[in-house]
C-alpha cells in the first residue's frame, strides 16, 4: 500500500506558476477529489503542446534550408559585383597612386575619380563629340555649297576650274541643283535634331540664296531663249483669222510638237532643271517656314508653264485693245489658244514633271491656269477700270452711258467663260470640285473680285437695280397677283399654297441671282454678293405684300370679301416664299454661306432652318403670323357685332325656347356671318394658314361667349341650360368640318356647360367640399364658383 502512495515534491521545488495554480485549483479538501481529472486535462494539453512544437521546429527547418540557399545566391551576386568595381578601379587608378600613397589614400583617390572625375569626363567626351559632328557637318556643307557655287561661276563664266571643259552649262546647273538637294537635305536633318545650330543653317541658307539669285534667273533666260529657238510662240494671226469659236486649228502648226532631235532633248533637259530647281525652292520654303502659314510654300505656279504663257499673253494684247468694244472676242481668243494646247501639256510636259517628281501638279491645270491668269491681268488693268470710271461720270452728270449694260454683259461671258475651262480641267481625269476649292479660284476669271471686293459690292448694286427694273412691269400686271401657280407643292411635302404667280415671278428672279452666285469662286464672295442682292430682293416682296395688305386694310377694315381675298392671296405668297427658301436653305450649297465668320450673323442647323436667308425668313413668318391673326380677329369682329342681342338678351335663360328653333334666333345671324366669312376663307387660303385662322377663332369665340354670357352675372334655369346646350351643339357644328372634337377648342364654355348640367346635390356637395371637379381643368375657382352661383334650381 505504501508502494502505491505518490509521495508529491517539496512546494519549494516548484515554480511560483505552478504553485500558484495549485493552490487555485486545489484550496480545499473536497478538490482533491478532481485531482484526476484536472491531471487528464493537463496531459492533454501538454501532449497538445508538444505536437505544435514539433510542427514549428519542421517549419524552422524548411526555413532555414530556403535561407541558405537563398543566401549563397546572394553572395555569388555579391562577388561578382565587387570583382567588375575591383577591376573598374584598377582602371581608373593612377600607375603612382598605390605605390607612392598609403592604401587609405589610394581607396580615397578611386572613390573622388568614380564620384566626381569620370562624369565630368563622359561630359567632355561628349562635348568633343557634338565638336566633332558640327565640325563634320560645317565640312561637308561647306564642300557642297562650294561645289555649287563653282558649278554657278563656272556657267557663267565658262572658267571650268574643277570640271572638263565638254560639260556645257545645262550639265553643271544640273550639277548645282543635284548638289543643292544634297545640301537641303542636310539642312533638313539639321533642323530635326539638331534645332540649336541655328547660326550654322543661317549662314548655309545665305550662301544658297546668293546661288539661286544667280542660278534660277540664268536658267529662266536660256529657257526663254531655247523657246524662241523653237519658235514660240505660235502666230496668232492664223488663229484669229479663222473661226473662234471652231475646233481646234490645225493651221497652226504646234512648235511642241514639231521639235525634232537634239532640240528636243535640249527642251526636255531644260524643262527638267526648272522642275527640280522649283522643286527645291519649295522645299526649301516648307522648311524654313514650319510652324508657319506653309501653304504659300506648297504650292506655287509652275515655272515651266509661266514661261510659256507669259509671251503668248504678250502677244494678245496686241489684239485685245482692239476689241475693247467687243470683249467677247478678248475671251473667245483666250479660250481657243488655251484649248488648243491643252492636250499638249498632258502629252508632252507632264511625263517630265512626273520625271522631277513634283508633286501635286497637274501641266494641264497649270497651263489653263496661267491663261486665265493673264486674262485677267488685261481685265483688271484695261477694261473694268474703264467701266468703273463711266459708272463715276453717269453719277456725276446724270447721263446715263451703256457702262451698266457693259458691265452685266462681261460678267455673262465671264461666267460662261469658267464654265468652259471646268470642262478643259474636268478632262485631266482629276478629281475637281465645284464647290469651295483652293483651284478653283486659280482657273475662275471671276477670281478678279477676291482682289477687288469693292467691284463685286458694285457688280451686286447693278445686279439688284438690273432685277428690280425686269420685276416692275411683272409687279405692276394684276393677273400675276390673281393667277395661281400650277403644281405649287414643293418636294419637301404635299400642301397646296395656292400662291399667286407674283411669288413665282420672284423667285425665278431670285433663283437667277443665286446661279450667278454659284460661279463665283469663295464662300465669303458668293455670301457677300448673294446678301448684297438676294436678301433686297426678298425684302422687296416683302414689302410688295404688305403694301397689298395695308391697302386692303385700310380701304375696308377687311371687312369687303375682296379685301379679304386680297390679303388671303397676299398670306398664300409668303408663305410659298417662305416655303421655297426653306427647302433651298436645306441645301449645302447655303449652308456653307451661312458658315462665312466674317459676318456677324449665324446659321442656324440644330432642328431649325437657317442658312443665309435665316433673317429674311423669319420677316416672312412673322408677317404671315400677324396677318393670319388679323384675319381670325376680322371674322370674329364681325360674329361680335352680330351677336351683341343674344348676349345681351339674359332673360332667354329663364325661358323656354321657341318651338320649331334648333337654335337661339338672335345667334342665327352670328352664325350666317362666321360660316360665310370660313368659306371665303377656307377656299381662297392655303390649308395650313387655314388651320391657324379657326383654331385663332375658336380661341378667341370661346372667350368672347365665356365672358358674354357665363360671366355676365345671369341666371340659368333649366330651360335656359338646354338653349345654351343646343346654341354651343350648332356653334360646334359649324367647326365640325375640320376636325372631329370641335368642343376641345372651347375649353371654357364646355366646361362652363358640363358644371350647369350637373344636378343640385352635386353642385352643393363640391362647393361644400371646396374641391373642383376633376373634369373641369380650364376655370379658375372664382370662374367654377360664379357660374355654380348662376344655377337656379325650381322644385
Amino acid at each position: 500500500m505504501d508502494s502505491a502512495l505518490q509521495i508529491l515534491p517539496s512546494i519549494s521545488t516548484l515554480s511560483s506558476s505552478v504553485a500558484s495554480f495549485l493552490s487555485d485549483r486545489l484550496h480545499t479538501k473536497q478538490d482533491l477529489t478532481t485531482a484526476p481529472t484536472l491531471a487528464s486535462q493537463l496531459q492533454s494539453q501538454c501532449s497538445e503542446l508538444e505536437q505544435t512544437l514539433d510542427d514549428l521546429n519542421s517549419k524552422l527547418e524548411s526555413s532555414l534550408l530556403s535561407y541558405a540557399s537563398f543566401s549563397d545566391q546572394t553572395r555569388g551576386l555579391i562577388n561578382v559585383a565587387g570583382s567588375k568595381l575591383t577591376d573598374l578601379g584598377s582602371l581608373t587608378r593612377a600607375p603612382t597612386s598605390i605605390s607612392i600613397n598609403g592604401g587609405g589614400e589610394g581607396e580615397w583617390k578611386k572613390g573622388q575619380i568614380l564620384g566626381e572625375e569620370l562624369p565630368a569626363m563622359a561630359k567632355e567626351v561628349a562635348r568633343v563629340e557634338i565638336v566633332r559632328a558640327y565640325a563634320e557637318t560645317a565640312l561637308k556643307l561647306d564642300a557642297l555649297v562650294g561645289d555649287v557655287e563653282d558649278a554657278v561661276s563656272s556657267s557663267m563664266n565658262k572658267n571650268l576650274r574643277k570640271h572638263s571643259s565638254t560639260q556645257s552649262s545645262e550639265e553643271l546647273r544640273l550639277h548645282a541643283i543635284e548638289r543643292l538637294g544634297q545640301t537641303e537635305n542636310v539642312l533638313t536633318t539639321i533642323t530635326k535634331t539638331q534645332p540649336q545650330w541655328t547660326r550654322l543653317v543661317s549662314a548655309v541658307d545665305h550662301r544658297v540664296d546668293r546661288a539661286l539669285a544667280i542660278l534660277r534667273p540664268q536658267a529662266i533666260a536660256d529657257h526663254r531663249a531655247l523657246l524662241v529657238s523653237l519658235g514660240w510662240p505660235p502666230r496668232l494671226s492664223t488663229m484669229i483669222s479663222s473661226n473662234l469659236d471652231a475646233p481646234k486649228s490645225t493651221e497652226v502648226p504646234n512648235p511642241l510638237f514639231t521639235m525634232q532631235g537634239d532640240l528636243k532633248h535640249q527642251y526636255c533637259k531644260n524643262f527638267l532643271a526648272l522642275c527640280h530647281l522649283q522643286e527645291l525652292q519649295r522645299k526649301r520654303k516648307s522648311r524654313q517656314l514650319e510652324g508657319h502659314y506653309r501653304e504659300v510654300a506648297l504650292h506655287q505656279p509652275l515655272w515651266a508653264i509661266e514661261e510659256l504663257v507669259t509671251p503668248i499673253s504678250i502677244a494678245c494684247q496686241k489684239h485685245f485693245s482692239k476689241w475693247v468694244d467687243q470683249v467677247e472676242f478678248i475671251f473667245a481668243l483666250v479660250y481657243k489658244i488655251t484649248r488648243d494646247y491643252v492636250d499638249t501639256m498632258d502629252e508632252l510636259l507632264q511625263p517630265l514633271v512626273d520625271e522631277s517628281r513634283l508633286i501635286g501638279y497637274s501641266c494641264r491645270e497649270e497651263w489653263v491656269s496661267a491663261m486665265v491668269t493673264s486674262l485677267l491681268t488685261y481685265l483688271a488693268k484695261e477694261i473694268f477700270p474703264t467701266y468703273v470710271n463711266q459708272l463715276e461720270d453717269e453719277i456725276v452728270t446724270g447721263i446715263k452711258s451703256q457702262a451698266r449694260i457693259s458691265w452685266l454683259h462681261i460678267v455673262d461671258l465671264m461666267i460662261t467663260f469658267d464654265k468652259r475651262v471646268k470642262s478643259l480641267v474636268s478632262h485631266s481625269g482629276i478629281a475637281f470640285s465645284l464647290q469651295e476649292d483652293a483651284n478653283l479660284p486659280r482657273i475662275s476669271s471671276l477670281s478678279i473680285f477676291c482682289d477687288r471686293p469693292d467691284w463685286l459690292d458694285l457688280w451686286a448694286e447693278i445686279e439688284l437695280k438690273d432685277t428690280l427694273e425686269k420685276l416692275k412691269p411683272e409687279l405692276d400686271d394684276d393677273r400675276n397677283w390673281r393667277m395661281k401657280i400650277q403644281g405649287a407643292a414643293l418636294s419637301s411635302g404635299p400642301e397646296n399654297y395656292k400662291s399667286p404667280a407674283v411669288s413665282g415671278v420672284f423667285l425665278r428672279r431670285l433663283s437667277l441671282v443665286v446661279d450667278r452666285c454659284r460661279s463665283i469662286p469663295t464662300y465669303p464672295l458668293r455670301s457677300r454678293f448673294l446678301r448684297l442682292v438676294g436678301s433686297p430682293l426678298i425684302q422687296r416682296f416683302l414689302d410688295c405684300v404688305l403694301v397689298r395688305c395695308q391697302e386692303a386694310e385700310g380701304l375696308t377694315a377687311l371687312t369687303d370679301d375682296n379685301a379679304l381675298i386680297k390679303v388671303t392671296n397676299s398670306v398664300n405668297a409668303a408663305h410659298y416664299f417662305e416655303s421655297v427658301l426653306k427647302e433651298w436653305c436645306e441645301d449645302i450649297f447655303f449652308l456653307e454661306m451661312g458658315y462665312d465668320q466674317s459676318d456677324s450673323r449665324e446659321v442656324q442647323i440644330d432642328g431649325s432652318v437657317g442658312g443665309i436667308f435665316n433673317e429674311e425668313i423669319e420677316h416672312l413668318e412673322a408677317f404671315r403670323n400677324e396677318w393670319v391673326e388679323k384675319i381670325s380677329v376680322v371674322v370674329l369682329r364681325g360674329f361680335d357685332a352680330k351677336c351683341r342681342d343674344y348676349m345681351k338678351n339674359r332673360r332667354q335663360w329663364q325661358e323656354k325656347g321657341e318651338e320649331g328653333w334648333a337654335v337661339s334666333k338672335y345667334l342665327i345671324g352670328a352664325l350666317d356671318h362666321l360660316q360665310e366669312k370660313m368659306a371665303i376663307i377656307e377656299e381662297n387660303l392655303n390649308g395650313i394658314d387655314f388651320v391657324s385662322v379657326w383654331r385663332s377663332l375658336a380661341a378667341g369665340l370661346d372667350r368672347l361667349l365665356f365672358n358674354g354670357i357665363l360671366m355676365n352675372n345671369v341666371k340659368f334655369h333649366d330651360c335656359g341650360v338646354q338653349r345654351l346646350s343646343h346654341d354651343l351643339e350648332v356653334l360646334f357644328g359649324a367647326f365640325r368640318a375640320w376636325c372631329l372634337r370641335p368642343e376641345g377648342f372651347f375649353p371654357k364654355l364646355s366646361e362652363g356647360l358640363k358644371l350647369l348640367k350637373m344636378g343640385e346635390e352635386q353642385i352643393q356637395d363640391s362647393l361644400r367640399e371646396g374641391k373642383k371637379d376633376k373634369r373641369i381643368r380650364h376655370l379658375g375657382r372664382g370662374e367654377v364658383e360664379k357660374i355654380v352661383n348662376s344655377r337656379v334650381f325650381v322644385n
